[in-house]
């Protein structure tokens, strides 16, 4: 079942149930999985590209607080939030005990592969096929690269919605792939960026925690109001008209 978030169909599951579903996407031929926030929404708001890159994925999954609480608000509430970082990390765990292979991509220069030295020692029996930053320009080099490894799980992390558009327009060259935008999750599993406190994660603020490490991402969540507002109007419209 999906609750529908502005124009978003998120998938109602809780967090175990997101990786089951994960695994059986990788098992049953790929696909892709998005973990929208609101600031993501609110691109696909304005962005039609971006919209469509979200929205065809196979797997949608509610990262962060302010998703349930619009999906409460929009009185279509969503099961239990889902944390790409932890979907990641299960995801990863679950890959070594089936002996899956995976390839990192994203993060500057020498993310991704330390982000792949720090999954096989944390999970000794992890297959990595391969890993590569995410400044490049050919575009097509990289998936062929990809291609030839044959993972069966790749984990992209460009930034959204860039890592969005870039796995809706590459699918087709790595059928059986199963790929996930996870964001600055490659910077973290590097151990190149910290992640929130626990109490600020209990209370959905890592949004704040990242903001006050990192100054420069405050004008982002300037959309965060716009989001808000947009659900509020959207509520009311649709208790008018029943």
């Amino acid at each position: 079942m999906r609750a529908d978030i502005l124009g978003v169909p998120f998938d109602a599951v809780t967090p175990e149930e997101a990786v089951r579903r994960g695994m059986e996407l990788m098992e049953g031929g790929g696909g892709r999985v998005v973990t929208p926030n609101p600031e993501i929404v609110w691109k696909c708001h304005t962005d039609p590209a971006a919209r469509e890159a979200v929205v065809s994925a196979d797997l949608i999954l509610a990262d962060g607080v302010g998703i349930l609480k619009a999906a409460k608000k929009l009185g279509r509430p969503l099961r239990d939030r889902v944390l790409g970082i932890e979907w990641f990390y299960a995801m990863l765990a679950l890959c070594a005990e089936k002996e899956k292979s995976v390839f990192f991509l994203g993060g500057k220069p020498g993310v991704a592969g330390q982000a792949a030295k720090n999954a096989a020692q944390t999970h000794p029996a992890l297959k990595v096929c391969g890993a590569h930053d995410g400044f490049f320009t050919d575009e097509d080099a990289v998936a062929e690269r990809i291609r030839q490894a044959g993972p069966d799980f790749l984990a992209v992390s460009l930034g959204a919605p860039k890592q969005e558009l870039w796995m809706a327009r590459n699918a087709p060259k790595l059928p059986g792939v199963l790929m996930a935008g996870l964001g600055g999750s490659l910077d973290i599993l590097a151990g190149g960026v910290k992640r929130a406190p626990k109490i600020f994660s209990k209370l959905g603020l890592e949004w704040l925690y990242r903001a006050l490490r990192q100054p420069s991402r405050i004008p982002r969540l300037l959309v965060i109001p716009k989001f808000l507002r947009l659900v509020g109007k959207t509520a009311k419209r649709e208790k008018k008209h029943g």
